[in-house]
């Protein structure tokens, strides 16, 4: 119920008035699929009827003598409804409302109430006028906010299947994919957009952005199409050009912020924008910004999931071709502007493109990571997955950055005292894993064929011995100890090409391949296959180099190495077996960590250099976390949880942390301690958790050092809360 409050008048007929006005907020929700978004505020989607009822003071409301209209106003734009009797024309491109017989009591009319399909996502004023031919009464009786419909065919965000619509836009868990392509670790997610706030802050985002400052007007027309809405979101999300919601970094210490591993949740980070004024929340890396993204999208009503690509490329100069360089011992160097990144995550969003074809219709990428400018701002798309797969580099918004993220082709390049000495080329491991959350299952569901159509042969993508005959390159070699400053470089070693046009095959084979997925506490174990494809023996150098790495950027100086001579007879194969025992790298790698290996096989006769490298992650100890009673919980009565870590290390843990947090469940952080935490000894806390709001919260425990940011262990546990 909100009250009417008296705006302005003529002739006051003081035995006549509106008193209040009921939102009928529990139906309409209901009716709208809108429960739990708002429990202050009308929340309805735009081209379906809502109803609200006005209760009058004094006497009934006399239709036939008495004009009410309804105005739905935004900033300087409004819209004038008269209030009609059944079965009278209205125009569906217009606000409409109508009252039925049944409808109208001695003191109360229900009115329903439709807005155009094409209406802007925002929050309205709503004002009532009754007006005779000798006075007029006008109220403003409160706000109500209007979203897209993806359950209404003729919406742009319009979704068929019931199904689809409750993973993409009532589920409010998720699952990010990260880690590599052989060692896929699982994230669990909240995003949260049913938590007290969130759709307030979701919509603080839109009035806060540049557009809406710069041109309210303009803003509010431009709201209806959710194209123009998601790259207002795509820029707002990321606070690189504007007001927005996280600032990014990738190295360094985290301590005047939160670690971007440690959020599990997106209303924790919108709380926290709208609280704080509007600055940038620290820190946020790809993950998190598409993770938000997508709760927005979702809130206002346009169907999202989050996206993670492996071996994502990122091409600075648009050529499609990502060159990586290694040194003739196996080490990779930071030489070039283009990376790889081992995963990279965005979103999708589902609409109609009215401004392309429909071909284009569907799932659109939309990436606010902020790496590269689209038209003048941090953002990216949104763009057709169908224009990626078809490489349609033309089509709107950003299309060749994203193709080339999934589909470029990679040039590993061994260089010695300015000189490139061998060369390979994979047009294969860019995107070749594209994954997101299945429809009702935390198994992730392949997205690659969306994306990758059949390679298509292209000059630009292809390495001839001409387009590596010249290259500036700088960089400090190892064994000489000089600085190579814009040298020239030329290939020494043709025969080393492959998969160039016009290259030779090969003599020597290498391929690299780590057993299993290694664990943290355990060596590491790897075996180098070699094959000696000539009529001659061989005398060979083999060199293995091991790098921890960032996810997206190059590796940091090798904590392992090592070299052997061996012998190969003609057309044979030798098999090599390494391991790198858990104390050669406890100080250097924690849980979720990515190593880089690389090995380089010589020839000590030809020179002849060949190169394989893989990428893996270190999957975390385990730990339990298990809540007395199950995990489906009531809303606003106290549970137990328990946490537990058994050390299955072969050495002590000194200084061992036990760390506990769940936002919406827990105040704050809780933690357990022990001094010294013997193998098979094991650490436990247990704690009160309280959930404030329904829906899905995640817990999370970690296992730490003291005084130490490496994670030994870390897990979640998914809790489904009801109201009580």
């Amino acid at each position: 119920m909100q009250q009417a409050k008296y705006h302005e008048g003529g002739t006051d007929d003081r035995n006549f008035r509106l008193k209040v006005v009921n939102f009928e907020t529990h139906e309409n929700h209901i009716s709208h699929e809108t429960q739990g978004l708002s429990n202050r505020q009308l929340v309805v989607r735009r081209g379906k009827p809502f109803k609200l009822t006005l209760l009058f003071h004094g006497r009934s409301w006399n239709p036939y003598t008495e004009q009410l209209l309804l105005e739905a106003s935004l900033g300087s734009l409004s819209a004038r409804i008269p209030v009609q009797f059944p079965g009278e024309w209205s125009d569906p491109q217009n606000w409409s409302a109508t009252f039925y017989p049944g409808d109208r009591h001695r003191q109360s009319v229900t009115i329903h109430i439709c807005s155009p399909v094409r209406s802007a996502v925002a929050l309205y004023q709503l004002l009532v006028h009754i007006e005779t031919a000798n006075h007029r009464m006008s109220y403003k009786v409160g706000t109500f906010v209007l979203l897209c419909n993806p359950w209404l065919k003729d919406d742009p965000v319009y979704m068929p299947l019931d199904v689809h619509l409750q993973e993409y836009i009532k589920s409010d868990y998720g699952l990010l994919y990260m880690g590599t392509r052989a060692n896929i670790c699982t994230r669990p997610w909240s995003f949260g957009q049913y938590e007290p706030g969130v759709l307030e802050a979701c919509l603080m985002l839109l009035q806060m952005s540049p557009q809406h400052k710069s041109n309210s007007h303009r803003d509010y027309i431009s709201r209806a199409d959710p194209v123009y809405l998601s790259r207002v979101i795509c820029a707002m999300v990321n606070s690189n050009d504007d007001l927005g919601i996280l600032e990014g970094k990738w190295q360094g210490r985290y301590t005047d912020g939160v670690k971007p591993t440690d959020w599990s949740g997106s209303a924790d980070i919108l709380h926290q924008w709208a609280s704080s004024s509007c600055r940038p929340v620290r820190y946020g890396q790809c993950w998190v910004f598409a993770s938000v993204v997508c709760t927005v999208m979702r809130v206002l009503g346009i169907p999202s999931r989050v996206v993670t690509v492996f071996n994502a490329a990122h091409d600075s100069d648009a050529n499609t071709t990502i060159e990586e360089y290694y040194t003739s011992t196996g080490e990779k160097l930071n030489l070039s502007n283009d990376s790889i990144w081992n995963f990279h995550v965005w979103a999708e969003c589902w609409m109609r493109r009215s401004d392309l074809s429909a071909e284009f219709d569907g799932w659109q990428a939309v990436d606010p990571t902020p790496q590269e400018r689209s038209a003048g701002m941090f953002r990216c798309g949104p763009c057709p997955v169908a224009a990626i797969q078809r490489r349609c580099l033309n089509v709107l918004y950003d299309t060749p950055f994203l193709y080339a993220a999934v589909d470029a082709d990679v040039v590993r390049l061994i260089v010695r005292n300015g000189l490139v000495v061998g060369w390979t080329v994979d047009t294969e491991s860019v995107g070749q894993l594209i994954c997101t959350k299945s429809i009702n299952s935390d198994r992730p569901e392949n997205l690659v064929q969306s994306y990758k159509g059949k390679k298509m042969d292209r000059q630009a993508g292809s390495v001839s011995r001409q387009n590596m005959s010249k290259r500036l390159v700088s960089y400090k070699e190892e064994q000489s100890g000089n600085i190579l400053d814009a040298i020239t470089v030329f290939s020494s070693s043709p025969s080393t090409e492959r998969n160039g046009a016009g290259g030779i095959s090969p003599s020597l084979e290498v391929s690299l391949n780590i057993h299993g997925v290694p664990l943290l506490g355990e060596s590491i174990r790897m075996c180098v296959t070699v094959t000696n494809k000539s009529s001659s023996p061989r005398t060979l150098v083999e060199y293995v180099n091991a790098q921890l790495k960032e996810y997206n950027n190059n590796p940091h100086e090798s904590f392992w190495r090592t070299l052997k001579e061996m012998h190969i007879q003609p057309y044979k194969v030798l098999t090599l077996h390494h391991t790198i025992s858990y104390s050669k790298y406890e100080s250097i790698l924690a849980g979720d960590d990515i190593v880089n290996v690389a090995v380089v096989i010589k020839d000590m006769m030809t020179k002849e250099r060949v190169l394989a490298a893989e990428e893996f992650s270190i999957s975390a100890a385990h730990l339990t976390i298990e809540i007395v009673g199950g995990d489906g919980i009531k809303m606003k009565k106290e549970h137990t949880a328990k946490v537990t870590f058994t050390n299955r290390f072969d050495k002590p843990v000194s200084g061992a942390v036990l760390t506990v947090e769940g936002f919406g469940l827990l105040q704050g952080k809780q933690e357990a301690r022990l001094v010294l935490l013997q193998p098979g000894g094991m650490i436990e806390k247990k704690v009160s958790i309280i959930a404030t709001s329904p829906g899905t919260k995640l817990l999370m425990a970690t296992l730490s050092h003291n005084n130490s940011s490496v994670i030994l262990a870390r897990s979640y546990l998914k809790v489904s809360v009801t109201a009580a």
